[in-house]
């Protein structure tokens, strides 16, 4: 059975950090499970590990589309598997790193993504129009009468991945969540990160405030004046709430502002999709007294014989 470690829990918790440094210590490499991190170009609002970090470890899945290509979930599990396999054949411990529930989930439960569409052409271009149109809560609205289960467990930011459930519910009868091929391929141990509400709002508001002085605002203008061509990434949290300030109709400290909130609530999601959805072994980083010994402890149990080049 092959071996893999993911690093998951709420934005701005310290995924990224605590992804090198594990990779380090037991001569790993790092897979991004991030969906917006694959994109060229977008660095500072996707907090994309810098050029420095990224040379410590080697990382893949990173940087690897342009921003007006689309990238789903199945282009996601296909490419992170044959990495897997490749890694686990070199006696290189994987580290999928990220905040992306679905694409680590696709991975765990072995989901079974199928074909590119229902076989509906009428459903996928009436869908599709919707998106054309800009009607992105219209979307979410189908979706949440179609298939409540997704809707509570995927990006809602994210038109593509929302037509997709509704395709695959319209075409199967089971949601998205539940299309698993029941066979279990690799062993998976599952690290969460979380930290008291307050030290994490905290972490959040300071990393926005961060993004802000690296260029942020340069990186959304970009974004803005190429939103035609990108559906994707346009509706990355960091980028659209700050349109409003690129078209004169709000103030940049209120459109920062909002980054923050949304970021806020981004992280309430993720830490009820992870506790929901998978077998996760959490570690408050507030409360528990070097996490990173005890961590470091269950993954030399969890590896156990089969790598003879780890520390």
């Amino acid at each position: 059975m092959e071996k893999v470690i993911a690093i998951v829990g709420p934005t701005a918790v310290g995924k990224s950090a605590l992804g090198i440094n594990l990779a380090q210590k037991f001569n790993g490499e790092i897979i991004s499970g991030d969906s917006m991190q694959i994109y060229r170009h977008l660095d500072i609002g996707t907090a994309k590990d810098s050029k420095e970090e990224l040379k410590l470890v080697k990382h893949h899945l990173v940087d690897i589309c342009n921003v007006d290509q689309r990238y789903t979930v199945k282009d996601f599990q296909k490419k992170a598997v044959s990495i897997i396999h490749e890694l686990n054949m070199n006696n290189k411990p994987p580290f999928i790193v990220g905040g992306t529930g679905f694409y680590l989930n696709s991975l765990v439960q072995n989901l079974n993504l199928g074909g590119s569409a229902s076989g509906n052409d009428d459903l996928r271009d009436s869908l599709l129009q919707l998106e054309k149109s800009g009607k992105l809560e219209k979307l979410q609205e189908i979706l949440k009468s179609t298939d409540p289960k997704a809707y509570d467990s995927i990006d809602l930011s994210n038109s593509r991945r929302i037509i997709r459930a509704i395709e695959v519910y319209q075409t199967t009868g089971k949601s998205i969540t539940q299309q698993s091929n029941g066979d279990k391929w690799a062993d998976f141990y599952i690290i969460g990160l979380t930290d008291d509400r307050e030290e994490l709002y905290d972490r959040i508001n300071q990393r926005v405030d961060k993004m802000a002085d690296m260029g942020l605002i340069e990186e959304a203008k970009a974004v803005f004046d190429n939103r035609a061509t990108i559906p994707q990434a346009k509706n990355g949290i960091g980028y659209k709430e700050l349109f409003p300030y690129f078209e004169g109709v709000s103030d940049l400290n209120s459109c920062l502002d909002e980054i923050k909130k949304n970021s806020r609530h981004f992280a309430k999601r993720q830490l009820t999709y992870f506790r929901n959805q998978m077998d996760v072994d959490w570690y408050n980083i507030s409360e528990v007294n070097d996490y990173q010994s005890v961590i470091n402890q269950k993954i030399t149990k969890f590896l156990g014989g089969k790598y003879d080049n780890l520390e």
